[in-house]
Parts: structure tokens; sequence; C-alpha cells
């Protein structure tokens, strides 16, 4: 079994969702992740995260991506209890539960030092250096 972790503080603002994707798409390139496309879909999951995060969260940001085997997760947690609940789209969002629902494996919610962490186990990678290894998916 082999695992990697990255810890990642972000920055709360306009500017966190994009910091985030980017520091998400250079620590799996560097992991070996090579696939765009999946890497593309990572950076979505990433951003929706963070978004909701700074949207509806509360207190300092902190991103956590995993690989184990070739399953990767990725995960945000903030100062804030209020769980995220799917809801009508609008001009303003209400998309963001969809889009990882769509590309993901699956997702949850734990609680994180008086606040949240939500996560999200992503698809698997095409071509991931687990699987070039001959690890179990």
């Amino acid at each position: 079994m082999t695992g990697l972790t990255a810890h990642l503080d972000v920055p709360l603002g306009v500017y966190a969702p994009s910091a985030a994707r980017h520091a998400v798409t250079a620590v799996l390139h560097g992991w070996g992740y090579r696939d765009q496309e999946w890497l593309d879909f990572a950076a979505l999951i990433t951003s929706e995260l963070v978004t909701n995060a700074v949207q509806h969260g509360g207190g300092c940001l902190a991103l956590t991506v995993q690989s184990l085997d070739g399953r990767v997760v990725v995960s945000v947690a903030d100062g804030s209890a209020i769980v995220p609940r799917r809801r009508a789209p609008d001009p303003d969002g209400g998309r963001g539960i969809t889009v990882i629902e769509a590309f993901s494996a699956w997702w949850g919610i734990e609680d994180h030092d008086g606040g949240k962490r939500v996560w999200v186990e992503l698809t698997p990678c095409p071509h991931s250096p687990a699987r070039a290894r001959g690890a179990a998916p």
C-alpha cells in the first residue's frame, strides 16, 4: 500500500478556487497522474468544493489531497458546521452537488474541529500511477 498526502491552506477570497485548482493539479501531476481529462475533472471538483466553502463556510480553508493505491480523495475543511444541501439551480449557483456527483465515485461530509470536511473520492484515473505498477484499482 502506497499513500501520498498533501495538506494546503487556501486563502479566503475570490482567488481561492483558482489557487486550489492549480495546486491540486500540480500535486496530482507531480504524483504521476497524467491523464489531462481526469486532471480537468479533479480541478473542477476542487473548484466546486472550495467555492462552496468560500461562499457558505467560515474560517480558514484546509485542502487535502490523498492518493492511496490509485484512489484519490480531495477534501476541504472549513469552520462552519452547516452542511451543503442540494438546491434548485439559479443564476447564482446551485449546481455544485450535481457536478460533484457527476464526476466522482462518491462523496461525504464529516465533522471537523467544530466545522465540517467535505470529501470527494474521484473516479479512477484511466492511467493512474498505481495501475501502472500493477496495484489493485
